[in-house]
């Protein structure tokens, strides 16, 4: 049992590590898109998907919880909050995706998840700044959700194929991205 949680925590560990990593791979990718500093290609968030798909969703949870505590401790109170809340409300939508009765389409997994991402970081500055006007924001992130969520599907499509078989055999039922 103690074998076992050792490399639980050691594959979170290495997961958040990729979190990171792909965090600020985005960071010099997203100028070099001519995004604006609002915008990134939620890179970080295949990993969180990854871990919701193929671990246990408390790794998932783990991991947002983790990302989060980072921008906190590396960009202050203000980036952390709102990072835990678009993450925490991008897999709450992610989960209860897979719990439909019906395997929804990857394209629609992974936008799902960007809009849900955006709307709670909108939702989280406009806690933050006392009033509705951060949601004056919400055309541009929905639009920009959409466009980063096609390009997160393609990435992740893309990803999980290059899995080795033995790993594909244990996707789970409803995934996305297993057709």
């Amino acid at each position: 049992m103690r074998s076992t949680k050792a490399k639980e925590v050691a594959l979170t560990g290495m997961l958040f590590a990729l979190a990171l990593t792909f965090s600020w791979l985005e960071s010099y990718i997203a100028p070099l898109l001519g995004l604006i500093p609002a915008l990134k290609l939620g890179l970080s968030n295949i990993v969180v998907m990854y871990a919701l798909l193929f671990l246990r969703t408390r790794t998932a949870w783990l991991l947002v919880i983790l990302k989060a505590s980072f921008a906190f401790l590396t960009r202050g109170i203000t980036a952390g909050f709102l990072s835990g809340c678009g993450g925490a409300l991008s897999l709450l939508i992610l989960w209860a995706l897979l719990q439909l009765p019906f395997s929804v389409s990857s394209y629609l997994f992974c936008v799902s998840g960007a809009l849900a991402h955006n709307l709670g970081q909108l939702l989280g500055a406009s806690v933050v700044l006392s009033s509705a006007m951060a949601l004056g924001y919400a055309p541009i992130l929905m639009i920009a959700g959409v466009i980063v969520g096609a390009i997160s599907n393609w990435l992740t499509s893309a990803l999980f194929q290059a899995f080795p078989r033995e790993m594909r055999r244990s996707t789970p039922k409803n995934c996305p991205f297993s057709k």
